[in-house]
Formats: C-alpha cells, structure tokens, sequence
C-alpha cells in the first residue's frame, strides 16, 4: 500500500509499548494508535485508556503534540472507567494534562459520559461521514454500531482503525450492554464495501499479526461467512 509520508501513524500495544508492568493492561492488549500531520507535529490519539502519561510523553518523543482523542467506543479498556475491580484512568486523566476534544459518535456520547465521568460538554459529537483534520490530515469518522451504538471506525490514507467492530479474526461482541446483533451486520457489511487494499487495524491483538488488508479479511474471517442476514442472525444471534 503506497501511503501518504507526510502522515503519521503510530501503532502501540498495552503492555508491550506502554502500561508496562500492568496486569490489566497486558491482558486486554488494546492497540493505541496515534494519526497526525507530520509537518505540523499534531496528532489524535486513538483510545487511550492506560498509562495515558506514557502515552503522552511517547508522542511527543517523536515530535507530536496531541490535540484531540479520537474514542471507538465506551468501554473502559478503551476510554478509561471502571473494569474487573480496577479504575483505569484513561480520558478524564488526559482531559487533566491537556484541553483538548473528544471525538465520538452523537448515540455513543452519553455512554462515554456515563463511563468515563467526564461531562458530555467535553466531548465532540458526530455523525458518519464526519471528517476531522489534523493539520492536513483528513480523517473520515464511520458510524459502525453493533458493539455499542454508537461504535466508530477511522479511515485514513487507505487505513481503516476499526476499535471493536472487526478484528482480523472475528469482530466485537453483541450480548452486551447496547449491543445489536442485527446492526453489528450491517456495519461489517458496509466495511466489506471498501477497496480490498485498505489496511484493517483492529482495537486489540487477538491475532499473531497486527493488521491486515480488507481482501484477505473477507476472504478467511468467519464474521464474512453467511451469505445473507438471515444466515448471519443465525449464527450469531444471541
């Protein structure tokens, strides 16, 4: 894939590159990724829930400023909250060091709100199709519910940051809280609609690689299986 190099784009893993030491942290493996204008030195941090000062200082290492939060979805691992007994510090501890937006899907603001504590004035609420420019960088926001409702992808430069809607092998889970098993289709459906070539990198490390191409993913994920929606709330209907 021919990428653009004025880009940034950075991919971290929990408890490999940051949160070290963190029980909790190198359980989940959550991927962070950070996606800015080079030429600038700004940057959005995707989902940053642990070590976010580790987080922070990482960036600016290499010469990024961070100047806003791009949140997949609610849940703690991603945006920080309350987890299995333990408080992850996540966006309210970044909101703390720096003033900058929280970008979310409009159905998903309360529930970041309820999780994190932080108030849904603190937060950016969009809806798909949206694009948010860092620097020069375009970044086109895709409403993906079925995990949560108001779940969201990040398409870049031929990347496609999915968070909890698809991962290289299978996809988020649909018998939790605001789950939809019937929208979590749909939203796979219309990610299967992009170019082949586009690079899938997924919410967390539930495979050996750490990203894939969409053509690859459609061809060997089972999520792509059924061949109807009827067959897909077969199988996956809880």
């Amino acid at each position: 894939m021919a990428t653009d190099p004025s880009i940034y784009f950075r991919q971290l893993l929990s408890g490999r590159d940051f949160a070290v030491g963190d029980p909790v942290a190198t359980q989940m493996v959550n991927f962070v990724y950070a996606i800015g204008d080079r030429s600038t030195g700004e940057c959005v941090i995707v989902d940053p829930a642990y070590a976010v000062d580790d987080l922070i200082d990482t960036l600016a290492a290499d010469g990024m400023t961070v100047t806003g939060v791009l949140a997949t979805h609610y849940h703690p691992d991603h945006v920080g909250g309350s987890m299995m007994g333990h408080t992850i510090e996540g966006v309210p501890r970044l909101l703390e060091r720096l003033s900058v937006p929280v970008h979310v899907q409009a159905p998903e603001a309360r529930w970041v709100s309820k999780t994190t504590g932080i108030a849904e004035s603190d937060l950016a609420a969009h809806e798909s199709g949206d694009v948010v420019r860092v620097g020069g960088v375009a970044i086109e926001l895709l409403h993906t519910p079925g995990h949560t409702p108001g779940s969201q992808c990040f398409l870049v430069d031929g990347r496609l940051v999915t968070g909890d809607t698809l991962f290289l092998e299978g996809c988020g889970r649909t018998d939790l809280p605001g789950s939809d098993v019937g929208q979590m289709y749909e939203s796979l459906q219309r990610l299967a609609t992009l170019p082949g070539g586009t690079v899938v990198f997924p919410g967390h490390r539930y495979s050996l690689p750490s990203s894939g191409t969409l053509d690859v993913i459609r061809e060997q994920n089972y999520v792509y299986k059924p061949s109807s929606k009827d067959q897909w709330l077969t199988m996956f209907g809880n």
